[in-house]
């Protein structure tokens, strides 16, 4: 079975400064996969260059069976990207927005797509408000709402809870979990909460200075790092990180 995401060699630099060094990165399809490291170990420059977004120095990068950049265009056709940093139209309502997004991922008839996911993910009390009145854990809610309307393959999920009270925060992974049972949905998520990666991912990738240090379950990589956790292998991670020693 064709891979979802094959990465190989990838490498980035800013300012003479290396984020990416050399990483391969292989997602089946179907799978959920948290991509986890300190600050500045190289996750979102990872991400971006896997959305296009941004241009390796050096390596390849095929999305869905389409090799970037040049088969950019027809790769995010299956891919969704959740950020609290995305912008949304400011002077549209929920509802209209959604719509806006849904028509542009080509659905002919969004209403159904829409109600649908306003009710998945608990939007019906926010969908007459305008986007410039909602907080910025509603906004990351819609964010997360718009891009799932049109069921991609592979949904890619930076921090994606951080700015949510707790008890939206376990609405989105119900429905995150939801969205993957029924669509077999690929997951890729970064987060700086290990209880949630644990609840959304069954493999793990850590990271540290642009490289990865760790490849398994949450729980192998705990016994790894001979620890209890996989908030103890971050954390022993960062702390490797500061003291400029080596992370295994």
């Amino acid at each position: 079975m064709s891979l979802v995401v094959d990465a190989r060699g990838l490498v980035k630099a800013f300012k003479g400064e290396v984020a990416v060094d050399h990483l391969d990165l292989a997602v089946a399809p179907g799978a959920r996969l948290g991509l986890l490291g300190p600050n500045g170990a190289g996750k979102t420059t990872t991400l971006l260059m896997l959305l296009g977004a941004i241009t390796p120095d050096a390596g390849t990068i095929e999305i869905a069976g389409h090799t970037l950049p040049h088969g950019r265009s027809r790769a995010m056709e299956k891919v969704g990207f959740v950020a609290g940093y995305l912008p949304l139209p400011e002077n549209l309502t929920v509802r209209e927005a959604l719509s806006l997004f849904a028509g542009f991922a080509g659905i002919r008839r969004p209403q159904g797509v829409v109600d649908e996911a306003i009710d998945a993910f608990g939007l019906r009390d926010l969908a007459d408000q305008r986007n410039q009145e909602l907080s910025s854990g509603q906004r990351t809610l819609v964010s997360i709402t718009k891009a799932v309307l049109h069921r991609p393959g592979l949904l890619i999920l930076d921090e994606p809870t951080a700015s949510l009270d707790p008890d939206i925060a376990i609405r989105v992974r119900n429905a995150l979990l939801e969205l993957h049972r029924r669509d077999g949905t690929t997951l890729l998520v970064t987060s700086h909460n290990m209880r949630e990666v644990e609840t959304l991912c069954e493999r793990v990738i850590l990271m540290s200075r642009g490289k990865i240090v760790a490849d398994g379950t949450p729980s192998a990589i705990a016994t790894q790092f001979a620890v209890d956790d996989l908030e103890g292998a971050f954390l022993a991670v960062a702390a490797e990180l500061r003291g400029g020693g080596p992370a295994q």
